[in-house]
């Protein structure tokens, strides 16, 4: 079984995976879809979830720099409901602050092209939420 890694947006979903042993994650895809049509996110994540043994997904909780939840975690919640609804898997919260900066400097690092890093930061972002779950899950 697997973990999948989610950065939610407001046009794109972005997914990573873990290897089986649950210690590594991988980019898989970035999903996009029309503002706030979550349900068109979902139904394209479902065949994913139909491909791959998937036994946990980590959402990306975007909390405020103060520790508070705004307006995106808020919908984040609502969208977290709506996976807990569809799917029968479990479906944890990881704080993502930063993370998307931080896969910003990656690719900043890596010298990829503005084009390619607009269209990988999304699954990068999510690679990044579900490594550090996976990290934190393993020294427990």
């Amino acid at each position: 079984m697997k973990y999948l890694g989610l950065d939610l947006g407001t046009r794109s979903l972005g997914v990573a995976i873990s290897d089986i042993t649950k210690t590594i994650a991988t980019t898989y895809k970035t999903i996009k879809f029309a503002d706030s049509d979550y349900e068109s996110a979902i139904n394209e994540l479902s065949t994913i979830i139909e491909c791959e043994p998937i036994e946990k997904i980590v959402l990306g909780f975007p909390k405020n720099m103060n520790n508070t939840i705004g307006p995106r975690a808020l919908t984040t919640l609502e969208f977290k409901e709506l996976l807990e609804k569809r799917f029968d898997i479990e479906v944890v919260m990881q704080d993502e602050r930063l993370s998307t900066k931080e896969a910003s400097s990656y690719m900043i690092e890596a010298d990829m092209s503005r084009k390619k890093r607009k269209q990988k930061i999304d699954s990068l972002a999510a690679n990044i939420i579900l490594q550090t779950y996976l990290d934190k899950k393993g020294m427990e």
